[in-house]
């Protein structure tokens, strides 16, 4: 059901960037292959382009991919959930069933308060971020009222929504030294990137962290370790590259370094040209795109709960613990088969398509190796070779987005949802491991 509503999600907004009215005039007609790249991109929330946005979309065009973003980022079943909610006041088994597994709360009381919750926080981060971004547009860079509150709300939705479409041909880089512009929208990505059921624990027991769930804990930690040790590796790799950091003050540097060790949490917008970084920098990106964001956030990845929990297994098997343990807490151990499964599914997915990627455009591995974490991720950075992939390599994108975006959710829920019992138990043996 969450994949076929995904996929009819994307379909209907392909239909909607298909018609001439969704581009400026004047532009080549938009194929249908750039229509459903850019409808799944959008529903995704992942933010890969192959036609410059600024340029090629009008502003109906424009309006259907932020209601793409904002439809794949709130969630579909959760928003016809909500929707149901409000016009019949009741929801039903089923219902409460789908929703309970797309927004991660599998206790069924309390479907009714995680879809309103949902709903109003993300009223209120997106209202301030585009409120900030409003009047830093209308003070400073000289746009109407009405231009600047339009770029406002866009650009506040796809910063919560961690999509990364933006309305210049260069995304940021433009605002690469403004931190009135980067900095509300970095704090939009980061709250996006944490999870709803983080943000509605740390609003009831902010004051109180000894009382923080182990999923809180870990994500905040995990979270914050990425966050920090990713943008002082970025910021030292391109301090004194002349294309990137290298042209900038030092509080210029500090700032650009900050917003590129944000983004890889799973989200396209760049200040910098990735194109012109090093190698070693797309290594890095690599990695913390992969790792993503928090489990029931719009972010994309493994998450970092999944790769925390793959730690806390591994040391505590080189300690010979007979049990996983985190923050005083036991992991279960359907918990960390769950991490195992999540996890390798995703190295398979990235290493089967860099490798068909490789075979269909015979470009240097680096960068297939960026796009291609960048689509399963849905991040949406790329180092500028997205246009020119040849159809086969776009459609191939296109499969790693949507199950970016829909396989880690639908298997998390599938493998929690779907355990069964046995009346006997198998003998034991034990194969040789290492």
């Amino acid at each position: 059901m969450v994949v076929t509503a995904f996929a009819f999600a994307v379909s209907v907004f392909t239909l909607l960037l298909w018609l001439p009215i969704a581009q400026v005039p004047g532009e080549p007609p938009t194929t249908f292959r750039q229509a459903l790249f850019t409808a799944t991109s959008a529903v995704c929330v992942t933010g890969l382009t192959v036609v410059d946005t600024a340029r090629h979309w009008s502003t109906f065009g424009e309006l259907a991919i932020l209601g793409g973003i904002q439809a794949g980022g709130f969630g579909i079943m959760t928003g016809a959930s909500l929707l149901g909610l409000l016009v019949s006041r009741r929801l039903g088994l089923r219902t409460r069933l789908l929703t309970a597994a797309e927004t991660k709360s599998l206790g069924l009381g309390d479907v009714r308060r995680v879809l309103t919750g949902v709903a109003r926080t993300t009223l209120v981060v997106e209202s301030l971020t585009a409120l900030a971004l409003f009047l830093r547009f209308w003070t400073t860079y000289d746009y109407s009222v009405g231009r600047a509150a339009y770029l406002g709300i866009f650009h506040a939705v796809s910063s919560f929504n961690n999509a990364g479409f933006a309305l210049w041909s260069d995304n940021l880089v433009g605002f690469v030294t403004d931190p009135f512009i980067c900095l509300p929208i970095a704090a939009a990505v980061i709250l996006g990137g944490l999870g709803f059921p983080v943000l509605f624990e740390l609003r009831r027991e902010l004051r109180t962290p000894r009382r923080w769930s182990v999923h809180t804990k870990t994500t905040l930690l995990t979270y914050g370790l990425l966050l920090v040790a990713g943008s002082a590796v970025i910021t030292m790799l391109e301090w004194r590259n002349p294309a990137t950091l290298g042209q900038l003050d030092t509080p210029g540097k500090v700032l650009a370094g900050f917003f590129q060790g944000v983004m890889p949490r799973t989200v396209g917008f760049n200040s910098l040209d990735y194109s012109q970084m090093h190698e070693t920098s797309w290594l890095v990106t690599d990695i913390l795109m992969f790792i993503g964001g928090g489990s029931a956030s719009t972010a994309g990845g493994i998450k970092v709960t999944t790769f925390m929990l793959l730690f806390f297994a591994i040391l505590s098997e080189a300690r010979g613990e007979p049990s996983t343990d985190a923050f005083g807490k036991r992991i279960p151990e359907a918990v960390l088969r769950q991490a195992v499964s999540v996890a390798l599914i995703g190295v398979a997915c990235v290493v089967t398509g860099t490798f068909f990627m490789l075979l269909i455009t015979g470009l240097d591995l680096d960068r297939v190796l960026f796009e291609v974490v960048s689509a399963f991720a849905t991040v949406g950075l790329s180092t500028g070779i997205t246009a020119d992939l040849p159809a086969a390599g776009h459609y191939l994108l296109v499969a790693l987005m949507f199950i970016g975006r829909t396989g880690s959710v639908t298997l998390a829920s599938a493998l929690a949802l779907r355990e069964r019992q046995r009346l006997y138990r198998l003998p034991e043996e034990r194969p040789i491991v290492g």
